[in-house]
């Protein structure tokens, strides 16, 4: 692991070179990633741009890819899926993730976007961004999954059904 560059820019999604970003993701993830049970989930899903991030150094190389997707909790209670979470494998643990979480996660509360959910380690997700298997204790999902790392962050005030099956949504808002 190296230190975090000195200066991480982070812009949206869009902006980054799309082969860039799957040889980045192959890269954090293995090029067997797409057989992950997060990829069910989205499936047929495209990302949300107003809540998809990349981080660039410096030099304008891509250090970093946060994606987001329109899911649901049986077709009706609409949710967002915050992942993958990618930064360089020789950057990883410097800071670069927790900055672009943070930008996804001010976008996503200045657009009052609906709750998220991600598979991830509760210590990191929960200590600093919010997120809680309370939630998704009782939720299926379209593959294998630890019970522990299925999260939700939700906006004070509303709540979430107690069970369900986490998929694809059917009307794909495209924020």
């Amino acid at each position: 692991m190296t230190a975090a560059p000195s200066t991480v820019t982070i812009r949206p999604l869009g902006t980054a070179d799309p082969a860039a970003i799957n040889t980045l993701l192959d890269e954090a993830f293995g090029v067997d990633r797409r057989r992950r049970t997060a990829y069910r989930i989205r499936d047929g899903m495209t990302a949300l741009p107003a809540l998809s991030f990349a981080a660039f150094d410096e030099t304008e190389r891509l250090i970093g890819s946060l994606q987001c997707w329109p899911v649901a909790l049986d077709f009706q209670t609409p949710l967002v899926l915050v992942g993958p979470v990618a930064v360089v494998p020789d950057l990883q643990r410097g800071g670069v993730g927790r900055i672009m979480m943070t930008r996804m996660i001010e976008a996503a509360e200045s657009t009052r976007a609906d709750p998220l959910v991600l598979i991830g380690d509760p210590e990191y997700y929960g200590r600093f961004f919010g997120f809680e298997a309370h939630w998704t204790k009782d939720w299926s999902v379209p593959g294998p999954v630890e019970r522990r790392r299925l999260l939700a962050r939700v906006p004070e005030g509303l709540t979430l059904p107690a069970t369900g099956h986490l998929g694809p949504r059917l009307h794909n808002p495209g924020l």
